[in-house]
């Protein structure tokens, strides 16, 4: 059942860290149907995913968020079994998520001096590919995947100009660059490989970047700045340096605005100074 799940994500053109997740949490579901109830599920029922939802909160003290997540695979997997005719009705919806209150303070938990820290770090022991990498995603905000996704042809040096063609929701977007990316590139064009690959960034056999290689950079040079506090950071940074919310949005690949007015509240750190004027 799951591979045809799986078969019916890929059609839909879900990325595949979104397919991953969907299935970890289907199969996750599917081992606790089992458990309470000694057979495979073979539909949904509503009492099951509400009592799945009870056991995550009560039992296993998940967040709302992690809760959230799950339900939203149990409702990607009622689609399916409708889509299929497996079965007619739909059980659960968004309105059955939990509601969770948003924090005031801003996402971004690092600051400019930490990031450039962090940069030089990598300029100094990884050289100039790496270097090339953080600073896009620092200064154009772009996710993980879609800086390995970029090809050599997507990146216009000239022009200060990226196109991302693999982003979010298969979105493409147009992102503006400034100097510190496009110096940083031109330096490590210099000296990159050259291969039949077409990928901008490719590793010492000639392939394509794997994201678990720049993830060990992370965990390897800062404990606290990962390639999601790169991209918080780039939203907060572009909002105090002069751009609209909606320019943010455009150039981050946001599909909902409401997130990019996250970045619009102040830092944790000046909330609490706030909190000593009381």
């Amino acid at each position: 059942m799951l591979k045809e799940f799986e078969n019916y994500l890929v059609q839909e053109g879900k990325s595949v860290n979104t397919i991953k997740s969907y299935l970890l949490h289907i199969g996750n579901y599917f081992i606790w149907y089992k458990g309470s109830f000694g057979e495979q599920p073979t539909k949904l029922f509503r009492q099951n995913v509400l009592e799945y939802k009870t056991y995550l909160q009560n039992v296993k003290k998940e967040s709302g968020r992690t809760i959230n997540s799950k339900l939203s695979a149990l409702i990607k997997y009622n689609e399916y079994l409708q889509d299929k005719e497996i079965q007619d009705d739909i059980v659960l919806s968004k309105k059955d998520n939990i509601k969770i209150q948003t924090e005031f303070a801003s996402p971004a938990t690092v600051g400019k001096q930490e990031v450039e820290t962090f940069r030089q770090s990598i300029l100094k022991h990884e050289g100039n590919r790496n270097y090339a990498v953080v600073t896009i995603m620092a200064y154009a905000g772009l996710r993980i995947s879609e800086c390995l996704n970029l090809k050599l042809n997507d990146i216009n040096l000239t022009s200060k100009e990226i196109v991302v063609k693999e982003g979010k929701g298969n979105k493409q977007r147009l992102v503006y660059i400034n100097s510190k990316i496009v110096e940083a590139v031109k330096e490590y064009l210099k000296e990159r490989k050259e291969v039949e690959c077409d990928y901008l960034f490719v590793s010492n056999k000639g392939n394509k970047i794997d994201r678990t290689v720049i993830n060990k950079l992370f965990n390897k040079y800062s404990n606290k700045i990962t390639p999601h506090t790169l991209r918080h950071f780039y939203c907060s940074n572009a909002l105090e340096s002069g751009y609209s919310v909606h320019e943010v949005a455009n150039q981050a690949g946001h599909s909902n605005i409401h997130t990019t007015l996250l970045y619009t509240n102040p830092t944790k750190e000046k909330m609490k100074s706030k909190a000593e004027l009381l």
